[in-house]
């Protein structure tokens, strides 16, 4: 069996239709999709959820109290053997070293997917995969990104992928 799993963050959106038109349609395709969080506004949540065949959604730093109160900090789930955490550090600040998610979990899964940074990350330290999509809108000099995970025997494969390339 084979699940792909996409992997968005940090939106900044007021609405799901500012989100960019592959981005959605990526959301819809996948057999699970995940959201770490900086959504800001509920119909966005409300979208993605519709969008999405399985989605999960954890809160961010910058969501609003209302937001916080109906979301997740953490979501684990297990794909074909493979525990997936997602997390959207609310201590916020600088870029951080990732293996200091490890202290915000109760288990420290096979797979981390985080946001806050906006910077894509896709590496193992250790045996820990560390999955960051990037930001999910483009920016001045920052392109909008996002992640897609294949689970195939209990086996991770992932990638960063460019939605908008933004050039100065």
């Amino acid at each position: 069996m084979t699940t792909t799993i996409i992997v968005i963050s940090d939106t900044h959106c007021h609405s799901w239709d500012e989100v960019s038109e592959d981005i959605r349609k990526k959301v819809s395709e996948a057999d699970i999709a995940v959201h770490c969080g900086d959504i800001v506004r509920q119909p966005v949540v409300d979208g993605f959820l519709k969008e999405a065949q399985k989605g999960y959604i954890v809160h961010g730093n910058s969501d609003p109290t209302e937001l916080r109160a109906t979301l997740p900090y953490i979501k684990v789930f297990e794909v074909e053997g493979v525990k997936i955490g997602a997390i959207h550090p609310a201590w916020g600040g600088p870029e951080f070293p990732p293996e200091e998610l490890f202290k915000d979990f109760d288990e420290v899964p096979d797979v981390i997917l985080f946001g806050h940074t906006h910077v894509p990350m896709n590496k193992h330290i250790g045996k820990v995969l560390f999955v960051n999509p990037g930001q999910g809108y483009s920016s001045f000099m920052v392109d909008c990104t996002i992640a897609e995970l294949t689970v195939r025997d209990g086996e991770v494969d992932s990638r960063i992928i460019t939605i908008k390339k933004n050039t100065p």
